[in-house]
């Protein structure tokens, strides 16, 4: 749910909502989800304008704000809840996440954790947890800090990196 507020800065993006998905339980509630219950992750649905933003866009600020490289869990959260996926809804998306996977890969030479699955059920989170970094700042700011995301993996600086290079 830490990826709600990179994404809503995007233009083109018109609602992120978190919730879970994956799981085949319909009891999908953010208690049992927390103990690893329904095989659901915590995700969340991005819903954009592809005329305003490709699904490669979006899997650009996905993989910046992760670490791709880690099957347990990210970083202080660990378990399947917490493993990274994207949902794919058509053969397009489920290509593009495959070369971008590819592209990561050869790029660092680690091997990306992340799954590739189809979309079949989004349910929301509680409203409690919707818009968490907007409506609790201090609270968002200190657990992006001591969760360890502020110093995420060198994906990020590397492609910051050639991002520089390339625009000298």
């Amino acid at each position: 749910w830490c990826m709600a507020k990179p994404y809503d800065t995007v233009p083109g993006v018109t609602q992120v909502v978190s919730g879970y998905c994956g799981g085949s339980a319909d009891d999908a509630v953010y208690e049992k989800v927390k103990r690893q219950e329904t095989q659901h992750r915590e995700t969340v649905c991005v819903t954009y304008d592809p005329a305003a933003v490709s699904f490669s866009d979006l899997l650009e600020v996905y993989f910046y704000n992760i670490d791709p490289f880690d099957d347990g869990g990210q970083f202080i959260d660990r378990g399947r809840s917490y493993t990274c996926a994207v949902y794919w809804a058509d053969e397009e998306q489920l290509a593009a996440a495959r070369d971008f996977i590819t592209r990561v890969e050869r790029e660092t030479g680690r091997t990306v954790c992340v799954s590739l699955e189809p979309f079949a059920a989004f349910y929301p989170a509680e409203e409690y947890h919707q818009d968490y970094a907007h409506k609790n700042p201090e609270a968002y700011a200190e657990e992006y800090v001591s969760s360890g995301r502020a110093e995420r993996d060198s994906l990020r600086a590397k492609r910051e990196k050639h991002i520089t290079k390339d625009a000298e």
